[in-house]
């Protein structure tokens, strides 16, 4: 890794989009958060120190803190809201609370030429931002300026640039700053001197090299579920290592229309890459019977998965190392500082570690990367496209799309509901501009009337989403014709339902699929 970004954490929202933009600008970023940022200061290539924006007041006593070797390592440091904040209370300046507090659409008057303005701003113009803010800096260091203003924010862009300390009181990295991109980006090229060279194409070579000097001349079994990141995960494993990697299937049972064979029939035949099928359908459903409520839905597959997983495995025999298709988002929302709800949002995951009895270290290649960037790379490793361009499918597969308890002629008809669903959706060319599609069998029945006849069926509900990572989406807006075309299919070809609704609920930071 030649250079590379580090954004210390602290507990923004938008954090991972700080990461987006510098990546998006060519060079590799990785975000830490604050408590263990200071092991980072000694990384291999880094080039720059970003602070983030994050909930808490720098007038609080137990308030985070940049570690002390940030401003003691001579690199470039950019300080984002609260970001500012700290850098500049950490290096003597002085934070009050605001009395024109700022949330949402500002503008800001340029002062001053900067490097952060380069073919972007100019001194005498004024340029919307994005604010979030309550306390505000009111004195600045000794050694910086002010390079821009707002109402609320007198020193919404400031900074030493003998130094190389620069701030924003405005967040660049969400779309609302309009030229905020391109201001990241100059901070990366410009002021850290990142030649912006970073491709998913490095990134791969960089993996297989990683990948072979972790696992040495040992056996890696992977947990492969037919998904995109555990395929582009096991493809980029066998590259590095080949016939060292053994792949374990674990049928559950749950999985889409046709999944399974898919997966068998590419990892067998296409790519020759040992493979266990685990058909264990029956297992699955047979601890499930009965079970409604969500969370014990998701931990009893959680828990199966394991076992089953672990019960294949030793016929692989040796194994040392278990790879996972972990990516960014999981590990973020894993690891979140302020200890909330993630864990629990990622209960059927292992992102946290194994169980202590399976005496494996972990190979997880993709945990680096967003949903989109593992797209990228799947294809840079030859990957179908109809695998590496799969809508997204959860761990507990349909067990969360059929809210209430789990029967196979529940799964049967959500099946076919799904599989008609997905057509009309790839028929109308809308399969690409769609993040996520997927039928949902309610736990309603109601009465209807077909034909001459009286039914007493389940309602289906169909969602899809926009995104770009998965993190926050929007439901997609089709029209009527769409909908009623595809509801008509529904109801009369899938024996059980007779009603068909649409959900438009977005989806924002942290929200669970559907359950």
């Amino acid at each position: 890794m030649t250079d590379r970004i580090l954004i210390i954490d602290f507990g923004s929202q938008v954090t991972q989009l700080i990461a987006r933009r510098v990546r998006e600008a060519g060079v590799y970023s990785e975000i830490v958060p604050f408590q263990s940022a200071a092991g980072a200061l000694s990384w291999d290539g880094l080039s720059g120190i970003i602070l983030s924006g994050g909930p808490a007041s720098v007038l609080e006593g137990e308030s985070p803190r940049a570690p002390g070797g940030v401003f003691e390592a001579g690199l470039p440091v950019l300080g984002i809201c609260y970001g500012q904040q700290t850098m500049c209370a950490q290096l003597g300046g002085k934070v009050e609370p605001s009395d024109h507090r700022e949330f949402g659409r500002a503008f800001v008057d340029v002062k001053k030429p900067c490097a952060l303005f380069e073919g972007v701003w100019e001194p005498g113009e004024n340029h919307q931002v994005w604010m979030s803010h309550g306390d505000r800096v009111v004195q600045l260091p000794e050694g910086f300026e002010v390079f821009a203003s707002s109402d609320g924010a007198p020193f919404a862009v400031a900074g030493d640039e003998a130094r190389n300390y620069f701030s924003f009181m405005f967040h660049p990295e969400v779309v609302h700053t309009p030229d905020g991109a391109k201001l990241l980006s100059n901070f990366v090229h410009k002021i850290c001197g990142c030649p912006g060279d970073w491709t998913m194409a490095s990134f791969k070579e960089e993996a297989v090299q990683r990948i072979r000097e972790q696992v040495g001349d040992g056996k890696v079994i992977c947990g492969l579920s037919g998904g995109v990141d555990s395929s582009v995960a096991a493809v980029l494993i066998h590259e590095a290592i080949g016939d060292q990697l053994h792949c374990v299937f674990v049928d559950t049972g749950m999985m889409r229309a046709g999944e399974a064979e898919e997966v068998v029939s590419l990892f067998r035949g296409h790519y020759n890459i040992p493979l266990i099928h685990a058909d264990a359908s029956d297992e699955f459903l047979g601890k499930l019977d009965g079970v409604s409520d969500p969370e014990q839905k998701r931990k009893i597959i959680g828990s199966t998965f394991i076992d089953v997983f672990e019960r294949e495995a030793k016929s692989v025999g040796g194994a040392q190392f278990l790879a996972q298709g972990t990516l960014y988002p999981d590990v973020i929302e894993s690891v979140s500082f302020t200890g909330g709800p993630s864990v629990t949002i990622k209960s059927h995951h292992n992102v946290g570690g194994l169980p202590e009895r399976m005496n494996m270290d972990l190979v997880e290649p993709l945990r680096e990367l967003f949903k989109d960037e593992v797209r990228v790379l799947g294809r840079e490793l030859g990957l179908p496209e109809p695998f590496v361009a799969r809508h997204p499918f959860p761990g507990p597969g349909l067990a969360i799309r059929i809210p209430g308890e789990i029967t196979r002629p529940k799964l049967d008809i959500l099946r076919k509901a799904d599989v008609i669903y997905l057509d009309e959706i790839r028929q109308a060319g809308l399969y690409d501009a769609i993040w996520q599609a997927f039928a949902v069998l309610l736990p309603v029945q109601t009465v209807g009337v077909m034909g001459d006849g009286r039914t007493y069926d389940y309602v289906c509900a169909l969602r899809a989403v926009t995104s770009t990572d998965g993190m926050t989406a929007d439901y997609y807006h089709f029209d009527h014709e769409f909908l009623s075309r595809t509801a008509t299919r529904i109801i009369n070809e899938v024996k059980g339902i007779n009603r068909v609704v649409y959900d438009i609920t977005s989806k924002p930071p942290g929200t669970i699929e559907w359950e």
